[in-house]
């Protein structure tokens, strides 16, 4: 075999090995993406439900007797007469005027139990805000339905909470045209509650706000300063060799541990409160630093050296040359650091249940000091409840906190060309 030969059959050879890690990628890739579309799939198909309710429309009589009240129209009815009414037997008297065969004790349980518990307050804050209602004509009101009703009428499957004669009951709402299914925005407006078709993520959303809020003003301009005096302005020595070599060591102690630190000093030591955005803020600024630092200096390295000779050839200080030319050049990588650093601090959630924001919160928090959870927290109480119907309401939140990276990613991307056009 001449040279002529060899050469060809060894190009064969390396052209078939390189067509084999085509394919080799390609089809990584490709299996990566089938998995990811599976998995959104997954979450889609299982969140859907979270995002309506089932309601039930009950007539509730507006008059005096049935609303326990003097019945003698020259009386006044003030605030706390209204307040002395019961809500919960007005509720429960619509329903047996709607379902009159329910005679026995048992049916009368199985039919309390189609409606939520939160259909008497529904009831109480419809006639505070308007107490013009008395001595109407009754009201025909869409009350929430119980959460195991609203799994069995949405997805039409039988469970072993929903029982026979419930199913009856369901079935005749349904020939009257009394039970329909709505677009939820409880699940926009409301905190967590421990009944599923009452929980929504307000607060958790508003606690992740006001978390990320304290993050952002503690990491970005310590990171960003840090990276410029170790970029520009520190000694090359072992003390600066020995800060670099902690800040890359940092970046990759688990999260957990910053969790740790976080309940022995800011809470243990400084005696700052439980599960409160400020303290969980601060967490997170701690594991956010360490990437902010060494994006931001990546970034003000990659400035070229002749920008900052021309700079100081012009007569500009040191100081003008970093903070007028080269700061402005290096923009575009530290602000995508600093996104990339504020979306990771987003997901986090094993330090936040070591502070105490994996405590069961109601009400939405209005500050950094007022008691609230954030998403991945939230995901994470839903996912350990029993009832069924947590489930889609965990997964319509993931889909909530993937938007929110999306959109943070996005914002990154935007920012990045924004300023690289600005040059």
């Amino acid at each position: 075999m001449n040279n002529t030969e060899t050469v060809k059959a060894g190009l064969k050879k390396r052209y078939a090995r390189e067509k084999r890690f085509q394919f080799y990628g390609k089809a990584a890739v490709m299996s990566g993406f089938v998995f990811l579309i599976f998995l959104l799939f997954d979450i889609t198909t299982k969140a859907i439900p979270a995002f309506s309710i089932t309601e039930i429309l009950l007539e509730v009589p507006m008059d005096r007797s049935s609303l326990g009240l003097s019945t003698d129209t020259s009386v006044s009815i003030d605030d706390e007469a209204i307040a002395a009414i019961d809500y919960a037997g007005l509720v429960k008297k619509s329903l047996r005027s709607q379902f009159p065969e329910a005679t026995k004790r048992k049916d009368k349980k199985l039919l309390y139990r189609l409606m939520s518990g939160s259909a008497e307050y529904e009831l109480r804050q419809l006639i505070i805000d308007d107490p013009g209602l008395i001595d109407g004509e009754p009201l025909s009101i869409w009350f929430k339905a119980d959460d195991d009703v609203d799994t069995f009428y949405k997805l039409k499957r039988n469970t072993s909470r929903i029982k026979a004669q419930q199913v009856e009951f369901i079935a005749s709402l349904k020939t009257e045209s009394r039970i329909r299914t709505a677009l939820n925005w409880d699940f926009f407006t409301n905190g967590d509650s421990r009944e599923p078709e009452q929980a929504g993520i307000k607060g958790a959303l508003l606690g992740s706000f006001w978390t990320l809020l304290v993050t952002l003003m503690v990491s970005l301009p310590v990171g960003i300063a840090a990276a410029i005096y170790l970029e520009e302005f520190a000694p090359q020595n072992r003390l600066t060799d020995f800060i670099e070599i902690n800040i890359n060591n940092l970046a990759a102690v688990p999260s957990i541990v910053f969790g740790l630190l976080g309940l022995a000093v800011f809470i243990n030591f400084f005696g700052m409160p439980r599960s409160v955005p400020l303290v969980g803020g601060l967490v997170l600024s701690l594991i956010t630093l360490p990437t902010i630092i060494i994006s931001s200096r990546a970034a003000i390295k990659s400035v070229p050296p002749s920008l900052r000779e021309a700079a100081l050839g012009l007569g500009a200080s040191h100081m003008q040359m970093v903070f007028h030319h080269v700061l402005p050049q290096a923009m575009p990588g530290v602000l995508t650091g600093a996104i990339i650093g504020m979306a990771q601090a987003l997901g986090e959630t094993a330090p936040l249940l070591m502070i105490g924001m994996v405590a069961f919160i109601v009400d939405v928090p209005d500050g950094v000091l007022d008691s609230a959870t954030v998403l991945p927290v939230q995901i994470f109480l839903w996912a350990d409840s029993p009832e069924s119907a947590f489930t889609a309401l965990t997964a319509a939140t993931i889909l909530v906190l993937l938007a929110f990276l999306t959109v943070m990613n996005a914002l990154a991307i935007l920012l990045r060309n924004y300023f690289e056009r600005q040059r």
